[in-house]
């Protein structure tokens, strides 16, 4: 299982919401290259960046600081957040992101989710199916649709996506522990149907006794934000745990 970083961008700075709340936001003082430095330094390999300000603006808006960390580290980029064209796709990766997270534009608008994955394919664009109450929510998190989490990531690994990234909005920014009886919920689904699905988990993890358990639940990856940004958990803390599994 793979330990991926969080970053969350508001107005160029790295910040933490609770739950998806824009009113509830930290900022770090740190800027976000150096943060991303300092996680590749620790040894972590892999960065998901969030583009908040893109989230609600319905456009990539943090093209300069996705680019800034592309050719300042090796960090491998996935980049989420006001991805709502194929041009917002395509000025992501020439900024040099390796992957691209598609949420909102998934729930919206299938037709031309399926031509980007057409285009892309499943190795460079991963399905964001981020919940409350069971539902899929978009835009930010502002609104929550009638969809359904675990049929809506059927219905995308069957017509081809490989890479899920869930989150379970009530435990995001909380440290309140990974949504394990979701992830295991999704992932015996998906064996069922017989559909491979490498699933990335999010928001809660606090230590690493829950990624020892995501691991032992199936999970293909973990994305760690607060524990890291608040010293629960070190940068070296996981790319060590990481190292020790490999």
């Amino acid at each position: 299982m793979q330990v991926i970083a969080a970053m969350d961008i508001i107005n160029g700075s790295c910040v933490r919401l609770r739950m998806g709340d824009y009113d509830q936001k930290r900022v770090y003082e740190v800027s976000p290259l150096e943060m991303a430095k300092r996680f590749a330094d620790a040894g972590l390999e892999r960065l998901h960046l969030v583009d908040l300000d893109g989230a609600r603006a319905h456009h990539v808006v943090n093209l300069r600081i996705i680019e800034e960390i592309a050719q300042h580290t090796p960090l491998v980029i996935d980049v989420g957040g006001g991805l709502k064209s194929a041009d917002d796709i395509s000025a992501v990766f020439s900024a040099g992101a390796h992957m691209a997270t598609l949420g909102t534009l998934a729930a919206k608008d299938r037709e031309l989710t399926l031509e980007l994955l057409q285009q892309w394919g499943p190795e460079r664009l991963i399905l964001g199916a981020d919940c409350r109450g069971g539902n899929i929510a978009v835009s930010g998190w502002e609104t929550t649709t009638d969809l359904s989490v675990d049929s809506f990531i059927v219905s995308y690994l069957e017509a081809g996506f490989t890479m899920v990234v869930s989150t379970e909005i009530e435990r995001d920014g909380m440290l309140s522990g990974p949504a394990l009886s979701l992830y295991r919920k999704l992932i015996e689904k998906a064996q069922q149907q017989g559909y491979p699905l490498h699933l990335i988990a999010s928001g809660g993890i606090r230590n690493l006794k829950d990624l020892d358990e995501l691991s032992s639940a199936g999970l293909s990856g973990a994305i760690i934000g607060k524990a890291l940004y608040e010293g629960e958990l070190t940068p070296i803390d996981v790319a060590r745990w990481q190292q020790e599994r490999s």
